[in-house]
């Protein structure tokens, strides 16, 4: 007995009108306004880094000629040259510098120092208050860290004229001790920072180190601290980056070039020009290379700082 199965006719595919292959292919709105928005946002951000690219790579003389014109005037290395110590006086005076100069290599020395100081010593105690804020229970926590809390709602430029007195009546000026000293051992953003990642972390680990007799200092060098490195790593490259371009405070402290970082010693090349004329150029140039360091920094580091800002936020 043979049975016969059914013929299946294949169903016809409707073509598809122009209007209906227009309307799949064109994009969404919103994704097209998006776009145009990131687009116009990265050209406004990279067009500062890429005039001052431009104004280095230029001869000052020239720029006098044609000061908007968005490709290097009269193509030069020089300004490198005079701020890297490589030309001579007349040299630079005949491509358009002014004829002062910058002591590149002490300044950076100076920055780097400053910078190095200054993050040790914040992370260390911020480290320690921020683990006797969430790991210790004592009367009177919360009321104290809220009073820490409060200090971040004061502007950062009120406490400068009385920093500067108490440096200057302690005798701090012009030295290293006077620039790092007052904003070292108290920083209320790197308290509250990593706070809020400790309070986040298992207890358990703890609670059995604490059972098997391990002290408070071992056992937040040897467990919290490698559990939290990566808040610390975020926290000293945010701080070493602010400490890198502060300007304000080392202006008012370090009046000796021994100890002047290298954003004072910007805005000191600048207004030591005998010329009417500035050297445009040759402050350009040492900006990039002033600037250099923090770009590496935000290249090598920049996604573990977003990611740790963004988990700690959530805690």
């Amino acid at each position: 007995m043979t049975s016969t199965l059914p013929q299946v006719t294949p169903a016809r595919s409707t073509p598809r009108t122009p209007e209906r292959r227009s309307q799949r292919r064109r994009p969404p709105i919103g994704k097209t306004v998006a776009w145009v928005y990131l687009i116009g946002f990265l050209a406004v951000t990279i067009f500062p880094f890429y005039w001052i690219l431009r104004t280095a790579l230029s001869n000052n003389y020239s720029l006098i000629d044609h000061p908007s014109s968005l490709l290097p005037v009269d193509l030069t290395l020089g300004p490198f040259e005079r701020v890297l110590g490589l030309a001579t006086r007349e040299q630079a005076v005949a491509q358009g510098g002014s004829g002062a100069t910058i002591q590149l290599g002490l300044y950076l020395r100076n920055s780097v120092i400053y910078a190095t100081g200054l993050t040790v010593l914040v992370v260390l105690s911020s480290l320690l208050a921020a683990y006797a804020f969430s790991r210790l229970h004592w009367r009177g926590r919360d009321v104290v860290f809220g009073i820490f809390l409060s200090a971040l709602m004061i502007p950062g430029i009120m406490t400068l004229l009385p920093n500067f007195v108490l440096i200057h009546d302690l005798g701090l000026t012009n030295t290293f001790a006077g620039l790092i000293l007052p904003g070292a051992l108290f920083s209320a953003f790197s308290i509250f920072f990593l706070r809020q990642f400790m309070l986040g972390l298992p207890t358990e680990i703890e609670d059995a180190a604490l059972i098997d007799g391990l002290g408070r200092f071992r056992l937040l060098f040897r467990i919290t601290v490698p559990m939290s490195q990566g808040p610390l790593t975020t926290l000293a490259l945010l701080t070493f980056i602010n400490a890198w371009n502060d300007y304000f405070w080392p202006l008012m402290i370090a009046g000796n070039s021994d100890v002047r970082p290298l954003t004072v010693a910007l805005g000191v090349f600048q207004q030591a020009s005998p010329q009417t004329q500035p050297d445009f150029a040759g402050l350009m140039a040492a900006t990039l290379v002033a600037a250099f360091p923090m770009l590496v920094i935000f290249i090598l580091f920049g996604r573990r700082i977003v990611d740790s800002i963004g988990f700690t936020g959530i805690r």
